[in-house]
């Protein structure tokens, strides 16, 4: 049976395992005391998180926190043998991010003010609308404006080597992302907090992204 990594640990990925648990799709989390065997998983999952230690896209930082260096090198280590492999990537807010430096891009580290009132998790995500690129696994998943959540302060910037832009919001921060050749795509939202339990009629079902990318494995 195939079995996917969620590259972040047990206690901060619950909602994502609630999800995948509804979708009947075996799952890891990482271990703080030993790495995986890698071999054994058709699909990696990064999830949202902290910010990315700045270093690791070749800046200072302006604005990043709630760093753990160590767990962006274990998701970027992860991250590398999953596109050698070329097996299936589905990246999560941060995760978006973390592949977006993986490919070279850049993040910026803190939105300007108008794009926090947008994106900022302020008590509970924000609920905004988006469009989707013509043609992109979002628009043929929800349609040409999906409305989707937000709990961020920080995106990417430059766009990494080989990433296309499949979303973006009306102040036009990229919402998500897929590479032009591999089985790797990214969103900046959260569809683990958009379905089953967490479902909310104002926004657009976030389980049709997840089961899209079982698909791919």
């Amino acid at each position: 049976m195939k079995k996917i990594l969620i590259a972040g640990y047990a206690d901060s990925t619950r909602n994502y395992q609630h999800a995948f648990t509804h979708l009947f799709v075996p799952f890891d989390t990482l271990s703080d005391t030993s790495f995986p065997d890698l071999s054994q998983y058709s699909g990696l999952v990064l999830p949202g998180g902290g910010d990315i230690e700045p270093s690791l896209f070749g800046a200072v930082n302006q604005g990043s926190r709630g760093i753990d260096e160590a767990l962006d090198r274990l998701q970027l280590q992860a991250l590398d043998a999953f596109i050698k492999t070329e097996r299936p990537v589905l990246g999560i807010c941060k995760g978006l991010q973390i592949l977006n430096v993986y490919f070279g891009g850049t993040i910026l580290q803190d939105l300007p003010e108008a794009s926090l009132h947008i994106h900022k998790y302020e008590g509970a995500d924000k609920i905004h609308p988006t469009k989707a690129a013509h043609g992109t696994f979002v628009e043929q998943l929800y349609g040409s404006l999906p409305i989707t959540n937000s709990a961020h302060h920080q995106a990417v910037g430059a766009v990494g080597d080989g990433l296309r832009v499949a979303e973006y919001s009306q102040d036009f921060v990229i919402e998500a992302m897929y590479h032009k050749s591999l089985p790797v795509l990214g969103v900046q939202w959260h569809p683990e907090r958009m379905c089953f339990s967490y479902a909310n009629p104002r926004m657009a079902n976030g389980s049709l992204l997840l089961r899209y990318f079982i698909t791919l494995l």
